[in-house]
């Protein structure tokens, strides 16, 4: 396997900048998740890496080497596309041994290597199969077992799952990552579901319009959030933000005033900030509760029931609509009035530029 590191990388595309100034590195057998919207440029980085693009500037190394200028087939990669990009009239196993008989290896060498994927993918029954008597899921398995016959340094994976149903997409997630384990590969995974990054993942990386906002592992992510960003885009229902006044700040603390006129005392260092700063106040759904005292108030206006769990979205008199979910049962309904409490150590507090100030939290959530 290998460690990739990238310098400075950018692309663009005539006078389109795509990439601005990539800087990270992924480690040797490890999982890591390029994140973020729709054209953020998750894909084409990924394309820099495996070689089928080419880098405008900036070094990508394997192993301390650079390999700005080596075609795909040395750079020692395997890409398994959205597309499963199968050959129709071939079986199983004929896709999987298609690119080792262009290299020239042997039958014995081929046999062994497609039977051995077979296994690990639970494949052996389908091998004489053709793609169309197949169901997705077990398309997109060949399409990994042709990318594992190769045997290569890193396994690259551009959004695999998204042509798949929920049900598929969640029984794939743990095949890929029961992969990752036993095989020990180092793997970069491409998808703008954030579920996804975060079941997956050893570090994420979380791009916005070709520019890394925050690298880091999953829970670092969610619970120290870089900017207002990333603390949106990480998390699901997103967090809540609301427009608030600092009314003092310590190393310890920020005071901050909220719509409605409650003042919360935030853990954060507010070194950085002075009373009378206008910055965001946020909280995510699933640390609010509703019925209990608290700072906000407002109107239920639609109670979403999942079973496990329900979403309530208030109303607040500020007009803004914030998100609240709860497990089991709502006891409200719309048009009630609610109050909304939370943990003020579950806040988080942003500056005018976005960027957010560091939460002070218990060793158990910083770990």
């Amino acid at each position: 396997m290998a460690t990739i590191t990238l310098k400075d990388v950018r692309k663009s595309f005539g006078s389109t900048k795509v990439i601005r100034g990539v800087n990270f590195e992924v480690k040797d057998k490890e999982f890591v998740v390029f994140v973020g919207p729709s054209g953020c440029g998750k894909s084409t980085l990924l394309r820099l890496v495996a070689g089928l693009e080419d880098i405008t500037s900036g070094d990508l190394m394997f192993d301390g080497e650079v390999v700005n200028h080596l075609p795909p087939k040395e750079r020692g990669v395997a890409m398994v596309f959205q597309s499963y990009a199968l050959y129709p009239h071939m079986t199983v196993y004929e896709n999987m041994a298609f690119g080792l008989q262009l290299a020239k290896e042997s039958g014995e060498t081929i046999d062994s290597k497609v039977r051995k994927a077979a296994e690990i993918l639970e494949l052996t029954p389908l091998l004489e199969r053709l793609p169309k008597e197949m169901s997705g899921g077990q398309r997109q398995r060949v399409a990994i077992g042709r990318a594992i016959v190769r045997d290569p340094k890193v396994f690259l994976f551009d959004e695999p799952l998204s042509n798949l149903d929920a049900a598929l997409r969640v029984q794939m997630r743990i095949e890929i990552a029961k992969l990752h384990e036993d095989m020990e590969a180092t793997m970069i995974y491409v998808t703008h579901d954030q579920v996804e990054a975060m079941t997956l993942a050893d570090k994420i990386v979380v791009l916005q319009a070709g520019v890394v906002e925050q690298v880091g592992g999953p829970l670092e992510l969610y619970h120290q959030p870089a900017n207002k960003f990333v603390a949106g885009f990480i998390g699901s229902p997103q967090m809540n933000f609301m427009d608030a006044t600092v009314k003092a700040a310590s190393s310890t603390s920020v005071s901050v005033e909220i719509p409605g006129g409650s003042v919360l005392d935030i853990p954060c260092d507010g070194t950085d900030v002075s009373a009378g700063d206008a910055v965001t106040f946020g909280i995510r759904p699933e640390h609010m509760t509703h019925g209990a005292d608290g700072p906000l108030t407002g109107k239920v206006e639609v109670v979403e029931q999942l079973g496990e769990s329900h979403f309530i979205y208030v109303r607040l008199p500020n007009r803004q609509l914030i998100t609240v979910r709860n497990a089991g049962d709502a006891p409200v309904a719309a048009h009630a009035q609610v109050t909304i409490d939370f943990p003020l150590s579950e806040g988080h507090i942003f500056k005018a530029d976005e960027t957010a100030l560091r939460r002070l939290m218990a060793h158990s959530q910083a770990a």
